[in-house]
């Protein structure tokens, strides 16, 4: 078995940046870090979700001409599935590893579920899952456990942590936050996200002093705004929509916390929830719902707060008296930061992932 500086990955990811999202972001990081300790060739699809249909069939190809020069292939989510099952066919004996995230085993589509599920994944040597309750969704359908492995999501502790001030908050807002404490969701705006629910149940329960500000786009937005007409709480959020890089860093250094409140939705499911890991880093407490991949995401009391799902009660008292204390929310916020630097921190992460293609290798 060739050292770690020797091993050669293929790594093929269908969402990449320039587009936004969660699978995005993390196949980009592995992308950047794992060509540290390994030598990667990247096939990325930079164009979305349109250009699928015609990447799948290229990625294939490409797939099964270079699948001879690496010693591994490691897909970056479920859907690419399909790519690693025909490496398989032509090259039995080919390691093939893939990421898998929450909507992968998920997806409702019968086709998807028929093929995907029950076929092509199972034949691949390993899968890492990005939560354990992905572990648990896929053992659920049928993929026999020894597939799995459990690797959380990593971030760049450097990338989003900045010296920023309120003065630079209000200028985004145009307005002026002195007198306020400011609740911060930002991400893919999905209905599992819990926006919606937050807005109708619990802000209008909080002082009036507070300013929740939702920064993202997404299938939900209708229904979010829908919550803002119904609770007549237009004046308290500020809904932001799509946000640039420097936007997205100013709010997670400046807001007091930063609320993760999924809910439980038929057929979707959080895999991770890197949003929360990054808003930690930045050393902002966290309160998420106690949910899916939040679950591996947030440590109770030690990067962040969980509270049952759907409990408004329990959101209201935790917000409450985090925001009563300002000196426990800043040493708390120090403490989360050292946190995900100690477990999540991507150069760890990076080292996890060879780790698991090359003991799969030796088999």
């Amino acid at each position: 078995m060739s050292t770690s500086e020797q091993t050669k990955i293929l790594f093929i990811s269908r969402a990449y940046p320039p587009i936004t999202g969660g699978i995005e972001n993390q196949n980009y990081e592995l992308s950047v870090w794992l060509p540290k300790i390994a030598q990667v060739k990247t096939i990325a699809n930079r164009k979305g979700k349109k250009a699928l249909p015609f990447f799948l069939p290229w990625a294939t190809v490409r797939a099964l001409w270079l699948a001879p020069r690496y010693d591994a292939i490691l897909l970056g989510d479920g859907v690419l599935g399909i790519v690693g099952y025909a490496v398989k066919c032509l090259y039995p004996k080919k390691t093939v590893v893939s990421v898998v995230h929450g909507l992968d085993l998920t997806f409702t589509s019968g086709i998807y579920q028929q093929w995907w599920v029950k076929k092509f994944l199972p034949k691949l040597d390993k899968l890492i899952a990005v939560g354990n309750e992905t572990v648990r969704v896929g053992v659920e359908r049928g993929i026999p456990r020894e597939k799995f492995v459990f690797i959380p999501n990593g971030v760049d502790t450097e990338k989003y942590f900045r010296n920023y001030s309120r003065q630079d908050l209000e200028r985004i807002l145009k307005e002026s936050v002195s007198d306020k404490k400011v609740l911060l969701t930002s991400g893919r705006l999905a209905k599992r996200k819990g926006v919606a629910w937050f807005i109708r149940n619990v802000l209008p329960k909080l002082p009036e002093n507070i300013v929740y500000i939702v920064a993202g786009d997404g299938n939900d937005k209708e229904n979010i705004r829908n919550a803002v007409t119904q609770t007549s709480m237009s004046s308290r959020l500020r809904l932001l929509g799509f946000v640039n890089d420097e936007t997205r860093d100013i709010l997670l250094n400046t807001c007091d916390l930063f609320i993760q409140p999924n809910i439980r939705v038929p057929g979707d499911m959080e895999g991770f929830g890197i949003s929360v890991i990054e808003a930690a880093s930045c050393q902002i407490p966290v309160i998420a719902s106690r949910l899916e991949g939040l679950q591996d995401a947030i440590k109770d009391s030690e990067n962040g707060f969980l509270v049952e799902p759907e409990n408004a009660n329990g959101y209201i008292e935790k917000i409450r008296l985090l925001l009563a204390d300002d000196t426990l929310r800043e040493t708390f916020g120090k403490q989360a930061r050292q946190y995900v630097i100690d477990n999540f921190h991507w150069d760890s992460i990076a080292k996890r992932y060879l780790a698991i293609i090359e003991a799969t290798l030796k088999k």
